[in-house]
């Protein structure tokens, strides 16, 4: 596989570069951007293990000099204490304005090295090595970085673009079958608000549940069009003021989902699997999509074995209370984003609490 698509942003653009055999161009693909010297490494334990060693050497063999940060994986530690650690290797490792943090992991590390780089020094450069399905097509693209805040998913964040993504797709065969259907939500997503011929060849594969079960081809176009639907919608916003927006399809209850499970029960791709169908319901409530459109979409969730209802014991209108805190919350309504066709959505506040609490209860 090799690709590349670039992520228009003027003075800010970049390119994503999906190359088999990937993390051995690392050092001289950054080498072609004129960093500084010094690069932090950021990774968590077990992809360390993995792949640490070859990003290092080959960052090491185009004359970087390298540090390293390694994190305890989970969501549970996308928080500000471990942006601290970054900092403080930082620190150690001396890093300069020139210098570079590196992300090596999944959506979790992105972020967080994200909201490190943007925030040392006033804000430094990042490259993002995405090593999951799920940061490939969707957390490495788009310069969102940040952590969680006790009350709310990534209400601590800010904007930092990366100077390059670069996505070697056969880190993938590490990919723990949870972590595989985690990220099909997101590509499930692109399918339905942007891209209806990847719904449709999504639809037309026999499985989804795991990767070995998924042709090469069809997971090269699931990466192709998944990256070039996420740099489209950058370019024409990067900062969400208006068609950005609807990325978040399934993450307004998703998240709180995941929130309210304490990011241990359900992970993010499941709480998106769950919110989007949330919000399909609401879309067909509504009037905005049809009962066919929502169908094929639950079939193609149900396809790659992701939950369709939501978990034991947790308190709807708990959720419809944490709803108030999310970041896309405006003049105190809440916009969810809702499809109307297949490969087409858009952005409603017509959405009251009472058609939520409705719709959430048939989904136990």
């Amino acid at each position: 596989m090799h690709s590349t698509i670039k992520v228009d942003l003027g003075s800010q653009s970049y390119h994503v570069c999906a190359r088999s055999n990937g993390l051995e161009e690392l050092g001289s693909l950054m080498g072609e951007l004129n960093l500084g010297k010094k690069v932090l490494l950021v990774s968590n334990q077990s992809i360390f293990r993995h792949y640490g060693e070859n990003a290092a050497a080959s960052l090491e063999s185009a004359g970087f000099e390298v540090g390293s940060c390694i994190l305890p994986p989970g969501e549970q530690y996308k928080t500000l204490n471990s942006v601290q650690r970054i900092y403080g290797a930082a620190l150690e490792n001396r890093l300069e304005r020139s210098s570079t943090m590196l992300a090596l992991g999944g959506g979790v590390v992105g972020d967080m090295t994200g909201f490190a780089a943007a925030t040392w020094l006033r804000g430094i450069n990042v490259v993002q090595v995405p090593t999951s399905l799920l940061a490939m097509v969707d957390a490495a693209i788009g310069g969102k970085t940040g952590v969680n805040h006790p009350l709310g998913k990534n209400l601590i964040g800010a904007f930092h673009q990366p100077r390059l993504v670069l996505i070697d797709p056969d880190v993938l065969k590490t990919l723990p079958g949870r972590e595989f259907r985690s990220a099909m939500a997101e590509v499930i997503k692109y399918g339905v608000i942007w891209d209806a011929e990847l719904f449709q060849k999504l639809e037309e594969s026999k499985r989804l549940d795991r990767m070995q079960f998924v042709k090469p081809d069809l997971l090269a176009e699931i990466l192709r069009r998944s990256c070039q639907a996420k740099a489209d919608v950058v370019s024409k916003d990067e900062k969400e003021s208006g068609l950005r927006a609807i990325l978040n399809y399934g993450h307004t209850i998703g998240h709180a989902v995941e929130s309210l499970t304490g990011y241990k029960t359900i992970n993010h791709g499941e709480g998106v699997a769950i919110g989007m169908v949330a919000a399909s319901r609401i879309a067909v409530e509504l009037g905005m999509w049809d009962e066919k459109c929502d169908r094929r979409q639950l079939a193609l969730i149900e396809k790659a074995y992701l939950p369709v209802k939501l978990p034991a014991g947790i308190d709807v209108e708990e959720i419809v209370k944490t709803l108030q805190i999310d970041k896309k919350v405006q003049d105190g309504k809440v916009r969810f984003v809702l499809p109307t066709a297949i490969g087409a959505a858009g952005v409603s506040d017509r959405v009251n609490g009472d058609l939520i609490l409705q719709v959430l209860r048939q989904m136990f």
